[in-house]
Order: structure tokens, then sequence, then C-alpha cells
């Protein structure tokens, strides 16, 4: 047999392979409350990025609650990938278990509820920070001051975030938000006046689709008084390294206190933190509401 003819070969065994991986996904079984979850979902848990505080939590919950002996394991993927395996498995009434935090536009999108943590594995609520670098008050005070003001609501995040997923570029659902909001900037602006000059700021954010949201806001309203304003997506502890090196000016999307602990652990000290500009945020795992008898991570087991 000749290269090519293995080549063809091995790509059509591939192609056999996915197909039939796709086929058994669209084919599982509907949730069937009478029976075991973890044999129903292959002990799996579907998560998001590696690096992710959810994903520590989630793999401290494991242990915590005895699940690793139970042979459940944390799948690693992506937000995309996360949401779109969500949105087929609730489309066919699938069971499924993933990774779940609030603001999210999936908590408005989908039927879901967050499983009970009765060791608080995960904490109570969370509050979202805006960490800037070192310097930025005396380098950029009117830039510092919209940033010490920045404060929205769940519900005000969640429809940007509604709105890109709706296929609207994260830009432009920025600018829609801030111009149907002008009292609300207003307060964010105030006291401030406009620069000349264009000077440069950079924010860093993650890829996550909160983060999007609230970086591209923050900007617009940036940009609205005068910055040229640039922002870039890297991985957590890039973003926060960034500001502590001053490579960047800011972030606003420091999950605390659990979250991002450890990175606000290792830079707190380089950074300045400015409090809270979001109240009420929440992480933990999350189930579709017709699994009605799966309720807390204990039901799990």
């Amino acid at each position: 047999v000749c290269s090519s003819d293995l080549k063809i070969a091995a790509a059509l065994a591939v192609l056999i392979t996915v197909g039939a991986l796709a086929a058994c996904s669209s084919t599982q079984p509907k949730y069937d409350a009478k029976e075991p979850l973890g044999p129903q979902i292959n002990y799996t848990i579907t998560g998001i990025d590696a690096g992710a505080g959810v994903m520590t939590s989630t793999d401290k919950a494991l242990k915590a609650y005895g699940l690793v002996d139970k042979k459940w394991q944390l799948q690693p993927s992506s937000t995309a990938a996360m949401t779109s395996t969500l949105q087929k498995a609730i489309a066919d009434k699938r069971p499924i278990v993933v990774t779940g935090w609030t603001p999210h536009w999936m908590f408005t999108k989908f039927p879901l509820k967050f499983l009970k943590d009765p060791k608080n594995v995960y904490g109570k609520t969370e509050q979202i920070h805006t960490i800037v670098r070192k310097g930025l008050k005396q380098d950029a005070p009117q830039a510092y001051q919209v940033l010490d003001q920045f404060h929205w609501t769940p519900e005000e995040m969640s429809s940007v975030m509604l709105a890109v997923n709706g296929g609207k570029d994260p830009a432009e659902a920025a600018k829609a938000f801030v111009k149907k909001h002008p009292e609300q900037i207003a307060q964010w602006t105030k006291g401030v006046t406009h620069v000349s000059g264009k000077p440069k700021l950079t924010m860093t954010y993650i890829a996550w689709d909160s983060e999007i949201a609230s970086t591209n806001v923050v900007a617009t309203v940036l940009r609205q008084i005068g910055y040229n304003v640039t922002i870039r997506a890297m991985e957590p502890q890039p973003v926060w390294a960034s500001v502590a090196t001053k490579a960047a000016d800011a972030q606003v999307s420091a999950w605390l206190p659990n979250t991002s602990a450890k990175l606000y652990s290792d830079y707190k000290n380089q950074v300045v933190d400015l409090g809270v500009n979001l109240d009420g945020a929440k992480v933990g795992l999350a189930v579709p509401k017709y699994m009605k008898n799966i309720n807390s991570i204990e039901d799990l087991k």
C-alpha cells in the first residue's frame, strides 16, 4: 500500500470516529431521575479554562465532597465550548453538570440553578474589584477617577453579555449600553474633565463573557473623555502581572474573595485595589432546572 493510500485510510478513520462520537452525543438518553446521575454523564463535570478560579475551586470541591473517590472528574474546555455543550444538552433534556458563575448570560438564556454547597467550598457571593497600576492616579488622574467610580449591577452586566451572545460586536454592545444609560455614565464621570492629546491607556482582561462586557464598557467611557484605550485579552495570571509591572494600566475583573484569591495574594502589594465595581457575583456548580432531584453537590454521590 502506498503512503498516500495510508494517509487516506487514516483520514477516513478519523472522520468515522468523529462521526460516531457526534452520533453518540446526539443520541445520549434524556435525564432519568430514577437512575444515579454519575453513570449518565460518565462522572464528568464540564468545566472551562484550566487556569480559571472556578476550576481550582471545583477541584477542591471534588475532594471535599468525596467525589474523587466516586470516579468524578472535571473536564477542562473553554467558556464557549462549555456553553455550547450546555445548550445542546438542554435542547435534548440531557443531564449535565457545569462550572457556573453569575453574572453570565447563560443564567438568563437557560433554565439553570446552582447546586447548594453546604461545605462552603465556593464561598458565598463574591464581588468584582477594579485593580490599577501604582502611579496611575498621578499619571492619569481623570482615568483613575472613572475607574474608581465605576460600579454596576449583575443585571446590567448580563444585558451586555446577552447582546454579545446574540451576535453583537462587544465594542458595539458596550456603546449601546453607554448610550442607553446616560445617568449612570454621569455618575462614573462625575468630577471628570475631558483630556486632550489622546493619552494612551491599556486595559487587560480575561476572555470570559463577563470580563469582555465590563472591559469594553469601561473602555468606551474612557474613550469618550479623550483617552486612546487599548484592551488586551490574556490568561488570568498575565492579567495581574501586566498591571503589577505597569505594562497595563488597569483591569476590572478581580473576583474576590475566592476566585482570584491566589493571584490577589501574589500581587496585592504591587497594585492598587480600587474596591468593588460589582456586588452579588457567584460561582459554583450548576445544572438545568429539569434535574429536579439534583439540588446539592452532595447529590452527585
